[in-house]
């Protein structure tokens, strides 16, 4: 094993340096870094340019801001702690969804709020308020010891809400630059509270489409012209409805023919992990629970099976009072989430030609694949693993479990695809801390547990040293 430096003068000046922390954050936290937004785009770029000054600040070298077919990437580097020591690719997002409906925000939501034991702002959970605790761990190290016991890449992204576009081109134009032995990223949650730290190592792929309808030239009059023309908006409807069966099953020929089966070895680790069921509705607000897809429990269908879900459905009037109208056209826009080994291209190409077949010759069908990424597993057994869940433990006093996450980073499948990298999921944020939802938040003891967590890691992972992760 490596002798390495101790991490209590640098967990001791995280202590000291709490409130400075949290306000440093408070400014992060209100640049309006909505990627989905053009109005908005100065402000991703200045979120971007903040990350730059304090990466030089904190002691990076070569903090750089790239520009992108779309917003920018962000990179540093720090390469000072030997050979011997393993090279740490740190990923995080600086983007944020857009902050609609903003009438259910208590607080305006670039406002950062601090209410029992929470920052509630949009961005504290995904994903500022998790990239941020790297940046503190990288300080703290910096400030007491002169030095961090690996070297340490930085690649922060401003397109991650809106599909990540530009990274897989970036990746492969500098592989040299992110070149590295792991990846760890802080962009997923806790398990079922605010005291339950998880190491999540898989995460799903995710197709995203676009469907339209059309049908008359013009919208009709619904008296004159019903029963004798398609209505756009019900024959979208029959159509959306038709994509799952009774039991849950997505039913476009082909979906299934991929998926990996879960593994004993993953059975074991998900061993204990079934959610509370009552609890899990009334944080939801439903009246129940879906059946959702036959034969598999609420945590496997939330994690290790493929679904299919309508995002957003048009078409039509919609005011106030009535307008007898056949519409000219309808839309949708529909979100599929993947599991290892379904291929994004293969489901994008089955849903398109599904959509048409299904299509009855009385209206017009065009569908779009607007964006998608690939599933990302980490085996359990890696080493890096291990040594996430001591530092996990001695910062929340708990042992971590082990689980495949629900969402999509799309950037992890291509990291490993073209940088080689396998990646190591530890997360800060509140698992119903209402992400991409108003009042988002982030448990303000969880910001501070984070930054320990990553000052554990990287005192663990240098004591690992460089070829066993290497060799994994």
């Amino acid at each position: 094993m490596i002798k390495v430096p101790d991490a209590s003068a640098a967990l001791a000046y995280l202590t000291a340096h709490t409130e400075d922390h949290l306000r440093q954050l408070d400014e992060f936290l209100r640049i309006e870094s909505v990627s989905a937004d053009p109005a908005r785009a100065g402000e991703v770029r200045r979120a971007a340019g903040w990350l730059q000054a304090e990466l030089s600040r904190i002691g990076f070298d070569n903090a750089t801001v790239h520009d992108t077919s779309s917003h920018p990437i962000v990179t540093g580097d720090w390469l000072h702690a030997g050979r011997a020591a393993p090279t740490v690719l740190m990923y995080g997002h600086y983007d944020v969804q857009p902050a609609d409906p903003l009438d259910e925000w208590v607080r305006p939501p670039f406002e950062p709020r601090y209410e029992d034991g929470r920052i509630y702002a949009r961005g504290s959970g995904d994903d500022k308020g998790q990239l941020f605790t790297h940046l503190k761990a990288a300080e703290a190290w910096l400030a007491t010891s002169g030095a961090l016991p690996v070297n340490v890449k930085v690649m922060f992204e401003g397109d991650e809400e809106i599909g990540s576009a530009p990274m897989a081109d970036f990746m492969r134009r500098h592989r040299d630059l992110l070149a590295a032995d792991l990846m760890v990223v802080s962009d997923s949650t806790l398990f079922d509270d605010d005291e339950t730290p998880q190491i999540t190592y898989s995460m799903r792929g995710i197709a995203y489409f676009e469907v339209h309808v059309s049908g008359p030239s013009r919208d009709l009059h619904s008296g004159h012209y019903g029963g004798a023309v398609a209505n756009p908006v019900n024959v979208l409807a029959e159509m959306l409805a038709g994509l799952k069966d009774d039991r849950g099953r997505v039913t476009i020929p082909g979906f299934y023919d991929r998926v990996r089966e879960v593994t004993d070895a993953e059975r074991a680790a998900h061993a204990g992990l079934e959610v509370d069921e009552e609890a899990l509705r009334e944080e939801m607000g439903v009246p129940a629970l879906d059946g959702g897809e036959q034969g598999y429990s609420v945590f496997e269908r939330r994690s290790v099976r493929p679904t299919l879900d309508v995002n957003g459905i048009w078409g039509g009037y919609s005011g106030a009072g009535a307008k007898t109208i056949i519409p000219a056209r309808a839309g949708a826009k529909l979100s599929v989430r993947l599991v290892p080994d379904q291929d994004f291209r293969e489901i994008g190409r089955l849903v398109v030609e599904h959509l048409q077949r299904i299509a009855p010759a009385t209206v017009r069908v065009e569908t779009e694949l607007l964006h998608a990424g690939a599933p990302a597993v980490t085996p359990v057994g890696h080493p890096a693993v291990g040594v996430a869940a001591q530092a996990l433990e001695a910062a929340f006093g708990k042992a971590p479990v082990l689980s495949r996450g629900g969402g999509s980073i799309p950037m992890l499948a291509d990291a490993e695809e073209i940088l080689g990298v396998k990646s190591v999921l530890v997360g800060f944020a509140a698992a119903n801390g209402n992400f991409h939802s108003p009042n988002e938040w982030i448990p303000v003891a969880n910001v501070t547990r984070g930054m320990q967590t990553i000052v554990r890691l990287w005192q663990g992972l240098a004591e690992a040293g460089a070829e066993q992760l290497r060799g994994a």
